[in-house]
């Protein structure tokens, strides 16, 4: 048993999200969104957990294979027992790099939601930071 907060536990979800990432994991990476999760981001709009996986199985295999995402949470807000939005600020590091280039900061809006007393992201979107 640990001693977690909400806090604690939604953000280790987010934690979990890039490990994946880092590790090129697109089935781990889907398997922490909802079946009917979101992600909206510039010229992208996905539409549920298939679409997602798909999606970063080709991005870790071409483009984003050896990324890494710096993710510093700026807020959680809980709007009930079982949703939470975490608002978050960060970037893709791309292979070989150790600065985030000031173009590719993001701030991001996490909606998630308990299921089966266990967190997922239900919904995410980002938009430049600048």
């Amino acid at each position: 048993m640990t001693n977690d907060t909400p806090t604690d536990s939604v953000l280790s979800v987010i934690k979990s999200v890039y490990g994946a990432w880092a590790a090129g994991d697109a089935d781990a990476f889907a398997q922490l969104y909802t079946d009917d999760a979101t992600v909206v981001q510039p010229g992208i709009h996905k539409k549920n957990k298939e679409d997602i996986r798909t999606t970063m199985a080709a991005g870790f295999a071409g483009p984003l294979k050896g990324s890494r995402v710096l993710d510093e949470p700026q807020s959680v807000r809980f709007l009930g027992s079982d949703t939470a939005v975490v608002i978050t600020e960060g970037g893709i590091l791309m292979a070989g790099q150790t600065e985030l280039p000031a173009e590719r900061w993001v701030r991001a809006t996490w909606v998630l939601t308990k299921q089966d007393e266990r967190w997922h992201v239900a919904a995410y979107q980002n938009s430049p930071a600048n």
